[in-house]
């Protein structure tokens, strides 16, 4: 049981002044023209509010205001699975081939891998590869020509069951399994088994089923401003990002997990659940490891909590609150996450306009902030939180999958169209979402900035030269370093699942331009971590309701006194006016500095490091 006092903050919540400033700040900070969120506490939306504009020119968003939920999909496919496994129609360690005949001759990434199960496709272990700007955009593809897709067979990383990637085709995959075991396309399954007994009347799978003045419409950031992004249709890979919804109906979706605890009371406030508290329960607890999502520490610094994946669903055992369970939405105009506790019923719904928004970080704010760190908190919430379910182990340690002959070959035609653009060159090597997200006129000016930033560059390791060879972290993924004679930026790859796989994502770090905030503040901080000051530098003014001062000073010179005596190395991430992640090269360590700042008035405004 929660202890008094605790039980009273949780139930009597009635002042959201303090969140509504953390969700004002965030949204001051760009990245979206709007942001609606809202608080569930006791299995309903006790606050809800709205910043910005839901439509360039138009009013802010408020909880009723419908945005395209992107991956959050996921636990509502997840969902409809775990219907059908309990009334009989499927098993989760059935072969997706007994469901989805495309799939009967496919070769699983070894000679000795067993079948794909379902079970693999909800917990993200079949074994493809990571597929998110490719899948985005892959949202209207009709079914017929996805059957097509999947018949031709796909690329595989790993072998089925073996480590955890993320995969929209993988869920995708599902929502044929779900079609195929009950009879029912897709959206009428959802609509009719999920939606209508939870009265989510605000959630669909298409922008013409609400009216103009209730939906957000999603933007982009463009060189002349907020740029509308077209809604994509209803396709084969709405099961994976298709759903449009509300901070209202979501705030049902959510205490409906949150109902499933603690396992001796089903609380579902408004009416029966049509899934079974038990299958809730099983949605959120760890089936896979993600084990890439925990960030690596300094020591000494607080352990990285454990995260998971569980059916459509992220689950982490967090150090001082025990579990949260969350899963985020990013697509090309919106950005999204629903987090919850589980042990107290709290949760935090974010949904924003702008491509890719992170409401991820949003929702951890306000989260901790409802939910204080204190000593004697921690201990009336260990006692409350749900037992952990044994999950299987960690990944043993070992190199990544070596690169694909097509990766290889994918770094050297991006080398050469880093150096010469050629837009024919590019199509033949890029999937269809690649110009969508970036258009190649955007694209030519990243690299003719980052050539201005650090000079005419070659790409180290490859013809020979250059103290840093490239890396791969799985089979279809490539970083590689540009260095010229002002500096190093990191350059990344994606191939995407097809066969052959093409390129789905290309990013090159964008240094800052010299006497920039950004670029003064980069150095400023260097310039005091190798000092012995004290105070914090004058030169670096900290956006007092952005960022704790304190917390940032005593991060950095953990940093300082782990690494020693640093200087500026390569640029791993950054795009050139705002934000930056830059490696500070030690005498005894190497870390990397990440900061956010005010272009316009140089405050900082987020600072962190890691190893």
């Amino acid at each position: 049981m929660l202890s008094d006092s605790l039980t009273n903050a949780v139930d009597g919540l009635n002042d959201f002044t303090a969140l509504d400033a953390i969700v004002s700040d965030y949204f001051g900070r760009g990245g979206q023209p709007a942001i609606a969120y809202g608080i569930v506490s006791g299995g309903r939306l006790v606050h809800s509010a709205g910043f910005g504009q839901r439509v360039l020119g138009a009013g802010a968003p408020d909880g009723d205001t419908v945005f395209r939920i992107a991956s959050m999909s996921k636990s509502f496919t997840a969902s409809a699975v775990l219907l059908l496994r309990d009334a009989g129609a499927l098993a989760l360690d059935d072969p997706a081939a007994s469901y989805v005949p495309e799939l009967a001759d496919w070769t699983y990434g070894s000679a000795d891998a067993a079948p794909l199960t379902v079970r693999q496709l909800l917990t993200m272990t079949a074994g493809f590869p990571t597929d998110d700007p490719w899948g985005d955009r892959q949202q209207g593809l009709p079914i017929a020509d996805f059957d097509q897709l999947l018949a031709g067979g796909v690329s595989f990383n790993w072998a089925p069951g073996t480590r955890f990637e993320y995969s929209n085709l993988g869920y995708a995959v599902l929502g044929r399994v779900l079609t195929m075991a009950s009879g029912v396309l897709y959206d009428e399954f959802i609509r009719t088994r999920l939606l209508a007994p939870l009265r989510m009347d605000r959630t669909g799978f298409a922008p013409g089923e609400f009216g103009p003045e209730n939906l957000a419409v999603g933007y982009r950031s463009g060189p002349k401003g907020w740029q509308e992004v077209p809604f994509d249709p209803y396709g084969a890979f709405a099961p994976m990002g298709g759903v449009f919804s509300s901070v209202a109906d979501l705030a049902r979706w959510v205490a409906g997990f949150a109902a499933a605890f603690p396992p001796d009371g089903d609380r579902d406030g408004d009416g029966p659940h049509p899934l079974r508290p038990a299958s809730r329960r099983q949605m959120q607890l760890p089936q896979a490891v993600t084990a890439w999502r925990a960030a690596d520490r300094l020591p000494g610094g607080p352990p990285g909590p454990p995260a998971y994946y569980g059916f459509g669903l992220f689950t982490d055992e967090d150090p001082a609150l025990g579990r949260v369970v969350s899963h985020s939405g990013g697509y090309p105009g919106f950005g999204s996450n629903m987090r919850w506790h589980p042990a107290t019923g709290l949760g935090v719904i974010a949904l924003a306009n702008g491509t890719y928004a992170p409401m991820t970080a949003l929702t951890s704010l306000v989260l901790d902030a409802l939910l204080p760190r204190s000593t004697s908190y921690h201990v009336a919430l260990a006692a409350a939180a749900p037992a952990a379910a044994a999950a299987p182990p960690a990944p043993a340690a070992a190199a990544a999958g070596a690169p694909w002959p097509e990766t290889l070959a994918a770094a050297e035609a991006v080398n050469r169209l880093l150096l010469s653009w050629d837009d024919a060159a590019a199509e033949a090597l890029f999937t269809e979402n690649v110009a969508l997200d970036s258009p190649y006129p955007e694209r030519r000016h990243v690299i003719d900035l980052v050539r201005q930033r650090i000079g005419a560059f070659t790409a180290d390791g490859t013809d020979g030269t250059g103290a840093r060879p490239p890396e791969s972290d799985t089979p279809a993924h490539r970083r590689w370093w540009l260095t010229g004679p002002n500096g190093t930026v990191q350059a990344q790859l994606q191939l995407n699942p097809e066969r052959p796989p093409r390129v789905q994502s290309l990013v090159l770090a964008i240094p800052p331009e010299p006497g920039s905030a950004l670029a003064a503040t980069i150095d400023a901080v260097i310039d005091w971590l190798n000092s012995a000051a004290a105070p914090w530098p004058a030169a670096v003014p900290i956006a007092a309701a952005a960022a704790d001062a304190g917390l940032i000073a005593r991060r950095l010179r953990m940093a300082a006194v782990w690494a020693g005596r640093c200087a500026k190395g390569a640029y791993q991430a950054g795009n050139g006016s705002a934000a930056a992640a830059v490696e500070l090269v030690g005498e005894h360590a190497t870390v990397t500095l990440s900061l956010l700042v005010n272009p316009a008035t140089g405050e900082l405004r987020q600072a962190d490091v890691a190893l």
